[in-house]
């Protein structure tokens, strides 16, 4: 086990290294990044990886946790403020744009650190494991304010249609990732949320006026 440093010039080298791991790690893989990699990208020393890891296991555990916080807390904060068809379609629309932007480059960082270390590295399948079930909890959330508001139907199984967003995603962003191009990952978040729209309430129906009896 690493140690967290008490103080600010620890920590901040300390991220540091975390940060040139994560850069590495997402442009070669976890396998072919070495300490010495990490060493030379982030001007650190190996006795400094020893101190605040442990080894190179806990750097990769460290790079799990920095990914999945930069992105969970970028998809918290729009699914959080979503109410309404018009804002979930806006959390679609800053997604499409951030690949766009990215000429989809990167993907998902969680999603290809999962494909890489979940069949060998049961301890990091795990935090990797973490990471979804959280994402999974804000698109619920989300999923759940539409419901509140009369948008979904009281019935809609919300479990399964949090799998079928994340899913979308996942799938939207390798495709975006191996064309560079985010028209792929719109049309899969489309197609969820056409999805989503057919579990709407069905408006009720206006009764036909009764004719006065002469």
């Amino acid at each position: 086990m690493g140690t967290l440093p008490p103080t600010a010039q620890g920590r901040a080298t300390r991220d540091r290294i975390v940060e040139a791991a994560a850069r590495l790690v997402a442009d070669q893989g976890a396998s072919a990044t070495s300490v010495d990699d990490v060493t030379a990208a982030a001007d650190a020393s190996k006795s400094q990886i020893y101190h605040y890891f442990g080894d190179k296991h806990g750097l990769v555990e460290a790079v799990i946790e920095h990914q999945a916080a930069m992105v969970l807390g970028f998809q918290a904060r729009l699914l959080a403020s979503v109410r309404s068809w018009d804002e979930l379609e806006r959390w679609r629309d800053a997604m499409v744009q951030t690949v766009a932007q990215q000429r989809g480059r990167g993907g998902c960082p969680v999603g290809t650190l999962a494909a890489a270390l979940s069949d060998t590295d049961e301890d990091l399948r795990g935090l990797l494991s973490d990471a979804f079930t959280t994402w999974r909890d804000a698109i619920g959330g989300a999923l759940r304010s539409l419901r509140d508001n009369g948008l979904l139907a009281e019935d809609a199984d919300l479990d399964a249609l949090t799998t079928i967003v994340l899913s979308a995603i996942q799938g939207g962003l390798l495709l975006s990732k191996t064309s560079r191009d985010a028209t792929p990952l719109r049309v899969a978040l489309d197609g969820a949320i056409t999805h989503l729209k057919s579990y709407a309430p069905e408006p009720p129906r206006r009764r036909a006026p009764s004719r006065a009896r002469g």
